[in-house]
């Protein structure tokens, strides 16, 4: 419908809203589908399961965000140079259709934006189209008073910047992931410490802590124990440093004797 108004009404607003939520239908459409397939067992060697298509359909999405939000800028510039006419109300009554839809999308994505990275992309899309609405509302209302060419333009760029940052942000959460970077906040080297500082244990090498998908995170470690200590109590201990202080879901931690600190191959 908006692209249709757009194109009638010559609003760039109305298409680039058009366009963001299209992008919308299909990001949205992605996190079903892996939200789908990441509740299947995991077949063959795919021993993590499909925990990852999330993170790939958020920045599949991202990139295609970052595809309206600069095709939107760029055509602005070219309405600046020489606006159109625009018919102000057919604008507004489908920009108000547009925003109950928002408004619709927008209550049912909240509570999943919390728990899921792949739905927090998706409800910050609904976020922006809601605003982004709100603008092309404000902007036939002033072109239907008025006569203000340029607004719709204004408008445009102002959904077209809205999109970039936080595209951006999306975007790096996803990366961080697939990059298997420490999940923000977490140091490793303070979680060297605190598994060296459990009782039995003589030397830590070789700890990654890395995010499956979001709220599950996963760590490997190397555990130097001291000949005298009692192994079950050094694995119990370690294994709670990872689960209660960095929320690790999947630890995995080898034990080694003293004496073989110096065989061990390092990453």
């Amino acid at each position: 419908m908006e692209v249709i108004a757009g194109l009638v009404t010559g609003s760039l607003a109305l298409i680039s809203d058009a366009a963001h939520m299209g992008t919308d239908v299909l990001g949205l459409g992605m996190a079903l589908a892996a939200i789908q397939l990441a509740k299947r067992p995991a077949a063959g060697g795919r021993t993590y399961g499909t925990y990852r298509l999330e993170v790939l359909a958020a920045v599949i999405n991202g990139l295609l965000l970052f595809g309206v939000g600069f095709y939107v800028l760029y055509e602005a510039v070219q309405r600046f140079r020489n606006p159109p006419e625009v018919a102000g109300m057919p604008m507004l009554v489908v920009a108000s259709i547009g925003l109950v839809i928002n408004i619709i999308s927008f209550r049912l994505l909240t509570a999943g934006s919390k728990e899921s990275l792949n739905l927090k992309g998706a409800y910050l899309e609904v976020l922006s189209d809601m605003l982004g609405s709100i603008g092309v509302i404000v902007g036939a209302i002033i072109i239907t008073v008025t006569g203000f060419r340029y607004i719709d333009a204004i408008v445009a760029v102002g959904i077209g910047l809205l999109i970039l940052p936080r595209t951006w942000n999306l975007m790096r959460q996803a990366l961080r992931i697939l990059m298997e970077v420490a999940p923000p906040g977490i140091d490793i080297d303070k979680a060297t410490a605190e598994l060296a500082a459990v009782p039995g244990v003589r030397e830590v090498h070789d700890l990654h802590i890395w995010t499956l998908t979001s709220g599950m995170e996963a760590a490997t470690v190397h555990i130097v124990v001291e000949d005298d200590a009692t192994w079950h109590r050094v694995l119990d201990q370690t294994r709670q440093v990872l689960t209660e202080n960095y929320a690790v879901t999947h630890p995995t931690i080898q034990l080694e004797p003293a004496d073989h600190v110096e065989t061990h191959v390092g990453f």
